[in-house]
């Protein structure tokens, strides 16, 4: 009984213990990386937002601009940071919500395509940019957010467009070719994966 009493408090002492162990870069290297991924011209002024020692994602640098950056998460493998345009700020909120209430990828796709379609979730009214910049670990250092060999790609969300209304295939027939994805729902954008070196 004794040990019954203590199992919820050891579950929470292990889950804050994993939490407090995980390698949490500077609040400067987690910006100078998240910059990464963002378009030169963007750069000084897009705010940034990152992580803090409980996981949680907090704003590391409020902009002047409409970009917001995400730092790495340092919880995960591989390094991947994203930039994106300020109107895909509630779609991409909701789906790190999702995330951390256990929902899975093709979950979180359909509670997102749900209430974009109610009008809970708003969507940009016109293409808004995404970029991703990732990289693998070898190739980061994380206490300075100095990043070598990264690869930038780029998407543009068009909510709801599709490949007959575009003009864009469903498939790159070579590198570089934009193509769109998820046709037709909230989630439609182009992706461009340009060449890898």
């Amino acid at each position: 009984m004794y040990i019954a009493k203590l199992t919820p408090i050891l579950s929470l002492c292990f889950c804050y213990q994993a939490l407090a162990q995980f390698n949490l870069p500077p609040k400067s290297a987690q910006i100078e990386a998240a910059l990464h991924a963002a378009p030169v011209e963007k750069k000084a002024g897009a705010t940034v937002l990152g992580y803090n020692q409980q996981g949680k994602v907090v704003q590391l640098r409020k902009g002047t601009n409409e970009m917001i950056c995400l730092a790495d998460d340092p919880r995960q493998e591989g390094f991947s940071v994203s930039c994106y345009h300020q109107d895909l700020g509630p779609f991409m909120a909701r789906g790190r919500t999702l995330r951390e209430a256990g929902k899975n990828t093709k979950e979180i796709f359909a509670i997102r395509e749900q209430e974009a379609k109610s009008g809970k979730l708003k969507m940009p009214a016109q293409p808004a940019a995404l970029f991703v910049y990732s990289a693998p670990d070898d190739d980061v250092d994380y206490a300075t957010g100095k990043v070598s060999n990264g690869y930038l790609r780029y998407v543009v969300y068009i909510p709801f467009a599709t490949a007959a209304q575009t003009g864009l295939p469903l498939k790159a027939e070579s590198p570089g070719m934009p193509w769109i994805m998820y046709p037709g729902t909230h989630g439609a954008h182009i992706m461009i994966n340009p060449p890898r070196n």
